[in-house]
């Protein structure tokens, strides 16, 4: 049956629309229209926002599973149940650097799952092709470059499930980025060590967008600008924030949104929603809540615990940018980031009935999938 969502404010494609009624059939938005249909089911919104379902790039764990402990159905169902609780629809499983056999483990599992579901639409392979100076909280014993046969084995086995592949660029040789780039694989820089004229090379050469802005790379200085600097310098390139407090101060934060603004990609890579994991440990991963950040024993932060949702609201109320374009970098903009406008990220005829519905103090937050 028809369903039609009523009496909310819309806000897509970094818009504010009012007055439309959102039909919806079958899974899909059938049309977007000012008159009240005859033959549809009201859904009330009860003057409530309504924006399409966020989409999370980099999401950990969910509020129980750590994907990359155990990549199987079980981590993948509670990561998708989690999200739904917090705003994302549609979300990147992601798996930090793992053995080989973990990797072709977390591909099969992935795929399986996407055919069931597809609110994942692919799979974010972190590492492990390093730069070890960059790490962060990734295991030091893992971390290495890049052999051919090992990149041809991943790129053959996991080309229809890996979305998005983190990499440090400077580790590869220019046959083996070719091997990536070619293969449809979105490759993001990141954990990197790259100077300046290195990541203009890199973007120039293809890559298009970076990991977790601000975290794991080399920082802008007057006489060396590092990534950040090139990022900030290239118009082509997206740039993904952790808006947390924690992996990056607010105000370096407001900078990046005055030169990316359409750009500008929000996040969660939680390592668990919700903050009712307090302590965890893998050979992959160990991390403790700490005052509201996940941190390993070494120190290092080790993954966000804010929700997609949180950081829309992060975004609005200490970065003061606009609602509308708040919930487009969390939409619009990763479905382009992504190659997948066509198909999500907007509220438009033809794409997914996913959608959140929340007040203005983001007080109370709901998931509508139709």
């Amino acid at each position: 049956m028809k369903k039609a969502l009523v009496n909310g404010t819309v806000y897509s494609e970094g818009e504010i629309k009012e007055n439309l009624i959102v039909l919806c059939e079958n899974g899909k938005i059938t049309s977007v229209q000012s008159e009240m249909p005859a033959d549809a089911e009201l859904i009330d919104l009860q003057g409530s926002n309504l924006a399409p379902g966020l989409i999370d790039i980099q999401l950990n764990g969910g509020e129980e599973l750590y994907f990359s402990a155990d990549p199987g159905e079980a981590a993948l169902q509670d990561m998708y149940d989690s999200s739904l609780k917090y705003g994302a629809t549609h979300m990147l499983p992601c798996l930090i650097s793992s053995p080989k056999e973990k990797i072709l483990q977390a591909i099969e599992a992935v795929r399986d799952f996407k055919t069931k579901n597809s609110a994942v639409i692919g799979m974010h392979l972190e590492g492990p092709f390093l730069n070890p100076s960059k790490r962060g909280a990734h295991n030091l014993a893992i971390i290495r470059k890049p052999t051919n046969a090992e990149l041809e084995e991943i790129i053959r086995y996991g080309k229809d499930t890996i979305k998005l592949i983190t990499i440090a660029p400077e580790m590869f040789t220019d046959e083996q980025l070719d091997m990536l780039l070619e293969s449809d694989i979105i490759v993001s820089a990141g954990h990197s060590d790259m100077n300046y004229e290195q990541a203009q090379y890199y973007f120039n050469k293809g890559i298009q967008l970076v990991t977790h802005l601000f975290n794991a790379m080399t920082q802008m200085g007057h006489r060396e600008p590092g990534i950040v600097g090139a990022v900030f310098n290239n118009e082509k390139v997206y740039a993904p924030i952790i808006l947390d407090g924690a992996h990056c101060h607010y105000g370096a934060a407001k900078i990046a949104y005055r030169i990316k603004k359409d750009k500008m990609l929000l996040l969660s890579d939680a390592a668990f929603l919700g903050r009712k994991k307090q302590q965890f440990d893998s050979p992959l991963l160990d991390a403790q809540l700490v005052d509201g950040f996940y941190r390993n024993k070494e120190g290092n932060l080790a993954g966000a615990a804010i929700s997609m949702i949180e950081a829309v609201k992060n975004a609005v109320e200490h970065v003061q940018i606009p609602l509308a374009e708040a919930i487009q970098m969390a939409t619009t903009n990763v479905a382009r980031a992504l190659r997948m406008e066509d198909r999500l990220g907007k509220i438009a005829v033809g794409h997914p009935a996913s959608f959140i519905s929340f007040n203005d103090d983001f007080s109370a937050c709901k998931t509508l999938v139709l």
